[in-house]
């Protein structure tokens, strides 16, 4: 525990305390990386990202060490503080190639102020913006006209049933 990789030295000082913190949190629990990534819904290679400062976590990782640490509510809020200022502060990597003007952006990524970002991890997936606008889906219209299907059937046999 504690052979920790340096972190960069361009890192700002609010990710830089976030990431010290969280690595004493995981030193704490006693658990490797893999022991970790069992006991929550993140794998060994996501908690190396995080703990390396390589990219930040989602609050729900930051949740799941907390709870798999054993730690109190307060301690639990003021992680939750740290993530908020860290995400904030964390380096936005750009990788924004050449393109053609009027080219739609990459899939999977977002335009932003002309900008191409990929999806943010610290959102969850409930929270993330479409992939992609367009029509519903066609399988939830095949869901809609099924469940329909399913009421209609429901009342035939219900004023068959009560008379």
């Amino acid at each position: 525990m504690g052979a920790w990789q340096p972190l960069p030295d361009d890192l700002p000082s609010e990710v830089r305390h976030f990431v010290e913190q969280l690595r004493q949190l995981k030193d704490r629990t006693g658990l490797s990386l893999v022991a970790l990534g069992a006991r929550t819904a993140y794998s060994k290679s996501s908690w190396q990202r995080y703990l390396n400062a390589t990219q930040p976590p989602p609050r729900q990782a930051v949740v799941a060490l907390c709870r798999v640490a054993g730690i109190g509510k307060d301690e639990a809020e003021r992680f939750g503080v740290r993530w908020e200022l860290a995400v904030q502060a964390w380096p936005k990597p750009v990788t924004v190639p050449e393109k053609p003007e009027g080219a739609a952006p990459a899939v999977g990524g977002a335009e932003i102020d002309g900008e191409e970002y990929e999806d943010d991890p610290t959102l969850p997936w409930w929270d993330a913006p479409p992939r992609t606008s367009g029509p519903p889906s066609r399988r939830l219209l095949i869901v809609a006209v099924g469940l329909a299907v399913l009421l209609v059937l429901a009342v035939v046999i219900g004023a068959v049933a009560l008379g």
